[in-house]
């Protein structure tokens, strides 16, 4: 009894070794491609990582129309993708084409430049979108509040000296305690890199999308 109740101990120890890990890997994923980030922004691309697009898509008639008005809205950018900002599958807006989000990599977010500058057919695109759908695991807000506090806990550890930490760390604690768990980007980080992009989930990405990227240009290891 005793042998298997150390065992126990061991195993739980290790898989909080193991989420501590991945937590800090994605932060520092997140703020070597996005140094302007917040919490606020942690929280996004963590909150996503679980939710997928689910909170998008009303409608597939009113998600189509937004993402056309807002591929419409902004020109694909001249600079390349840094070598060091994750996986990259160049050209972009600003940030890489495709990057996984979360501690789980879950979900990626498919930068829209892939779509404006012809890589992927936006019917692929959009459909592969609105099916990503399918690949989120129902979790409640009360369950994701306490997930969160745990990651909350290791990016405070990290010392990252990010602006404005105990407001946005304030502000996300009342909408979670609200029951809400929806997050957005920071004005600093929507300043520095104008995102465009949208939720897809990983297998989608890898068997549909993927294909289009790596047939259009070299992936970077």
């Amino acid at each position: 009894m005793m042998m298997t109740f150390l065992l126990c101990v061991s195993l739980t120890a290790a898989g909080k070794r193991g989420f501590s890990l991945a937590v800090r890997e994605a932060v520092s994923r997140q703020m070597q491609a996005y140094p302007q980030s917040t919490l606020a922004d942690l929280y996004k691309n963590f909150f996503q990582d679980k939710f997928g697009p689910g909170h998008i898509i009303a409608d597939t008639a009113s998600a189509g129309n937004y993402l056309r008005r807002e591929m419409a809205s902004y020109a694909l950018a001249e600079e390349t993708a840094s070598q060091s900002a994750g996986i990259v599958y160049g050209p972009l807006i600003k940030g890489a084409a495709a990057e996984p989000m979360g501690w789980e990599g879950q979900f990626f977010r498919v930068n829209l430049s892939v779509v404006k500058s012809g890589r992927i057919p936006y019917d692929i695109f959009f459909d592969a979108f609105v099916r990503s759908v399918n690949g989120i695991r129902p979790i409640t807000v009360a369950d994701w509040h306490k997930e969160w506090n745990n990651i909350e806990k290791i990016i405070r550890s990290m010392d990252l000296h990010l602006p404005d930490y105990d407001i946005d760390k304030q502000a996300i604690e009342d909408r979670l305690n609200r029951g809400e768990y929806v997050g957005e980007h920071s004005d600093a980080f929507i300043k520095a890199y104008d995102p465009h992009y949208r939720i897809v989930s990983r297998a989608i990405f890898e068997k549909e999308l993927k294909p289009y990227l790596q047939a259009s240009h070299q992936v970077n290891p």
